[in-house]
């Protein structure tokens, strides 16, 4: 981690974001769930999708008029356990937010609710809306579609976006089953981490036009915009570790973000036409299973506690004594930051200091400065 990394409190970092978003003309409603959005990932550990995406993903979007502040959030088709939303390009989070709320008032009525979204745009961790689900006591699943970053298995060429596909479970212990990972080896998120440290990835991630591994983490940023570079799907590159399978369920995450709701896919979720940024347009779809049609929900999520209690304690492999579960490593990190807040090294440090100037947010003095 960078040297130089400062700590700030979770509820301080949560304000700041809040009067940015609002700064920036989102109303505070909304402001308030784009903000919680970011600092769950904050506490969880995932540094990729929370403050470091706030200047980038949303400030800078919304500034250059590719990202709409303001968001009309329309059922543009619905039955009772069905909608088809259009987000008209606004915050991804409020329209995650909201599909996710329908999908489960859905659930509850019709035992499953699924919502297809199209005209969306970034919507954060996929886990923000897994708990929603596993907090209601119901099976959550989502994925989104992005902009092209992934090559085919035997291509070079970045065609699908890093889509992940995650599942979220209730269970009987402190916290839920949550699979929040994309269908690439590593995302963009993960390798903008690395940029920011002035670390290089490990070979395998990312692969050149000439069919090459490439490890320069701020040039494969420049490169999967112009197209010189592709990331490689879950397995990796070529068929000899399975990266096929990875290259299978991205697709499977981009027909589900477009097929069902008319949305835009592949090529189209570039950002670009005719040489001019435009808003990305992006798909999500949303499940939540209530799993009280199916059995009794403290049933469910004992057996379900069981099943990883089993998978922790099962033999470990030579020089490892633990095992992990998804969900767990997010519930530590969130007990390690939950007294210390969230780390914010030197490139975050300068760009919340060009927010906060540019919004003239006075209020704030960061302990960096």
């Amino acid at each position: 981690m960078d040297d130089h990394v400062v700590w700030i409190d979770f509820d301080t970092m949560e304000r700041f974001m809040v009067d940015v978003f609002i700064g920036c003309g989102v109303p505070e409603d909304d402001a308030r769930i784009c903000a919680d959005v970011l600092i769950t990932s904050d506490k969880r550990g995932i540094d990729s999708h929370g403050i470091g995406r706030l200047k980038t993903i949303y400030y800078d979007r919304i500034k250059e008029g590719i990202l709409d502040p303001v968001t009309n959030f329309e059922i543009v088709r619905e039955g009772p356990a069905t909608a088809v939303v259009d987000g008209h390009n606004g915050m991804g989070h409020v329209i995650g937010k909201k599909a996710m709320d329908l999908a489960i008032e859905k659930a509850r009525r019709c035992g499953m609710g699924m919502v297809a979204v199209r005209n969306s745009s970034h919507y954060g961790i996929c886990g923000y809306y897994l708990l929603m689900a596993t907090d209601a006591g119901m099976i959550g699943i989502t994925g989104t579609n992005a902009r092209p970053s992934i090559a085919p298995t035997f291509g070079v060429e970045n065609m699908l976006g890093t889509n992940p596909l995650a599942f979220g479970m209730p269970t009987d212990e402190d916290f839920p089953f949550i699979l929040d990972c994309a269908t690439s080896v590593t995302q963009r998120g993960k390798i903008e981490v690395y940029a920011r440290e002035g670390k290089e990835i490990p070979a395998g991630w990312v692969i050149g036009e000439d069919g090459r591994p490439k490890t320069d983490a701020k040039q494969i940023l420049v490169d999967l915009v112009n197209g010189t570079a592709a990331l490689a799907p879950l397995g990796g590159i070529g068929e000899e570790t399975a990266g096929y399978k990875g290259y299978g369920y991205a697709t499977v995450v981009e027909i589900l973000s477009a097929a069902l709701q008319g949305g835009a896919f592949l090529k189209a979720l570039s950002g670009f036409e005719n040489g001019k940024k435009v808003p990305y347009r992006l798909g999500h779809f949303f499940i939540a299973i209530d799993i009280s049609a199916f059995t009794a929900l403290e049933e469910f999520k004992k057996t379900a506690g069981d099943i990883l209690r089993a998978l922790r304690s099962s033999k470990k492999a030579p020089g490892h004594d633990r095992i992990y579960t998804a969900g767990e490593k997010e519930y530590l990190a969130w007990l390690a930051r939950k007294e210390k807040g969230v780390p914010v090294g030197r490139v975050l440090q300068q760009e919340m200091i060009v927010m906060r100037d540019e919004l003239g947010l006075d209020q704030y003095r960061f302990p960096f400065e």
